[in-house]
């Protein structure tokens, strides 16, 4: 008999809640959204429901156990079959004593309202329900049909110690801060059988943050990512939280088609069936409604460190880009990404003073600021260099003005951990400084900026860490800077970086090794042209039309 598991944790712990509520995490979904979820995955009751098995890790007061009941008894009637046939079609846990038995009380009395003999009702929900800690459970491999439900958000620092310890120990995803979740995704995707598939409503967090690398991992590896469906705004809850939600499906099996989709506050139960009948249909034309948008893509992202935020006709195009195209650091064209030097006292190692010490011992210094105008204006900043040319440090006797100013800074420097780490090189930057990138030309981004902001060094300054550089042995500067001035590089960029106050975006290396780029000598001399001209008079509009062209877009959806 196929198995059918069932999380239901149908609250979620949030700071904004009553302690009681906070201390078990009872926020319970609307009717509507398990409808959704479990039409979604196909759990109707014209199937043969009797012949799956429902593993329901938290029932809590049983939102989905009384769902799955409901489509159970339909289902055994349209079969032919006795409600006992059933009888092992569900296991639920709760942690919860008073859950344990509400749950059982929910699904008796809604079988024998359906009609159902009450001893038999009794006795199919006594089965199906009982008290326990489902991720300390011996868990089945590979032998689940579906895994629906809303598992718990709690911080993983939130549970006791011995109960957290033991939690990481049954779940290798769970690293970090990881949030509960994490182990409930993790369990479930490990117990299905081929084919079987995972649908929750969670927050959405583990898809972009370092805790949930691990299962992203996990996912891309070994199962296929079929929806993400987010529903922030969406009354979903009974009560109001900001768990920012979504909808996921997955599946184990080779990565297929994938939809994403987005919805606004007007996604209602109405909304919820339209969307329905476009993703049962398997339309290729993205759906843009007032209540939500979708979008079908050849399979989902591959990338493990993070999954893309964006609008779902934005991701399609995205996800084709880079099923098309090469990343920006490329070993083929000698193309990379780095940030400038940390030196972890500034104070000492940054100056104006041209005289200082010895000239040779002075490194031209680009800063954030050289860069505003979008074309370099160095104000004049060294940096006080301790390094020579095969990266090794200076003996400092054949520097004594060098020598003298670190003395006179020596109670500084010797705090740094690098000092204290290792003490008889107390006066190095905690970069080494790599004097090939001097001369090369490259271009600049400022670590933060509310748009991209390609600047051009044509060789002569070195990058303070608040900058970050490309460089390439193949491509032209400017070229390169006006595709990257453009707003398709940008959308790369915006669906992966962290978003700080006001808008403004994070220009860091990871975020800009995820844009895509074509062959330098693929590029038609009339758009190498353009692209060039567009940076050289940082005209956005012009990069982004002709980045469009060397792309093959007609447009950059919002």
């Amino acid at each position: 008999m196929a198995t059918l598991a069932l999380f239901d944790f149908d609250h979620q712990t949030l700071p904004d809640l009553p302690v009681e509520a906070v201390e078990h995490g009872e926020v319970f979904t609307r009717r509507w959204v398990v409808d959704l979820i479990l039409d979604l995955l196909g759990y109707t009751p014209d199937k043969d429901l009797a012949e799956l098995r429902v593993v329901e890790p938290a029932c809590g007061a049983g939102a989905f156990l009384g769902a799955i009941a409901a489509r159970i008894a339909e289902s055994c009637r349209s079969h032919g079959r006795p409600i006992t046939d059933a009888a092992d079609a569900v296991e639920a846990f709760d942690l919860l004593e008073k859950n344990v038995a509400q749950s059982r009380d929910l699904v008796e009395e809604l079988l024998h309202a359906d009609g159902w003999e009450r001893e038999e009702a009794r006795q199919v929900a006594g089965g199906w329900v009982r008290q326990g800690d489902y991720l300390l459970q011996a868990s089945p491999r590979h032998e689940v049909d579906l895994v629906v439900g809303n598992p718990p958000y709690i911080r993983l620092e939130d549970v006791p110690d011995d109960r957290m310890d033991a939690y990481r120990a049954a779940c290798s995803t769970m690293g970090g801060r990881a949030d509960i979740y994490i182990g409930f995704y993790e369990m479930a995707l490990r117990s299905l059988r081929s084919g079987g598939q995972l649908g929750f409503i969670c927050a959405d967090r583990w898809m972009r943050n370092q805790y949930g690398r691990k299962l992203r991992q996990l996912v891309t590896r070994q199962f296929s990512m079929n929806l993400a469906l987010v529903m922030h705004d969406v009354d979903a809850f009974h009560e109001q939280v900001a768990a920012y939600p979504a909808i996921t499906i997955i599946s184990n099996q080779k990565q297929g088609t994938a939809v994403a989709a987005d919805t606004t506050r007007a996604f209602g139960e109405s909304q919820a069936r339209e969307f329905l009948s476009w993703y049962g249909a398997g339309e290729q034309q993205p759906a843009t409604k007032a209540a939500y948008q979708a979008a079908r893509m050849p399979h989902w992202f591959p990338d493990e460190d993070s999954w893309p935020a964006a609008s779902p006709a934005r991701l399609a195009v995205l996800e084709d880009l880079s099923e098309r195209f090469r990343l920006l650091e490329d070993e083929t064209t000698g193309t990379r990404v780095g940030i400038g030097i940390a030196t972890g006292a500034d104070k000492v190692f940054i100056t104006n003073e041209p005289d200082l010490v010895e000239k040779d011992r002075l490194l031209p210094l680009a800063m954030v600021r050289d860069t505003t105008s979008g074309t370099l204006h160095w104000n004049g900043s060294y940096l006080v260099n301790p390094w020579n040319s095969q990266g090794e440090l200076v003996d400092l006797a054949d520097y004594p003005q060098l020598a003298s100013y670190f003395r006179q800074h020596s109670g500084a420097l010797r705090k740094r951990y690098v000092a204290v780490k290792q003490p008889e090189r107390w006066y190095k930057t905690i970069d080494k400084v790599d004097h090939r990138l001097t001369a090369r030309p490259k271009l600049f981004f400022p670590d933060m900026k509310l748009t991209i902001h390609p600047v051009l060094d044509e060789g002569g300054l070195y990058p303070h860490h608040n900058l970050y550089f490309i460089v390439s042995d193949v491509w032209d500067m400017r070229v390169l800077g006006g595709l990257l001035l453009s707003k398709v590089a940008e959308a790369f960029v915006e669906a992966y970086a962290v978003k700080m106050r006001g808008g403004t975006l994070r220009f860091q290396a990871q975020y800009l090794r995820k844009i895509r780029v074509p062959d330098p000598g693929s590029i038609a001399e009339g758009d190498r042209t353009a692209l060039a001209d567009a940076f050289d008079k940082r005209d956005v509009k012009a990069a982004t039309e002709a980045a469009l062209r060397v792309y093959g877009l007609t447009e950059l959806p919002d």
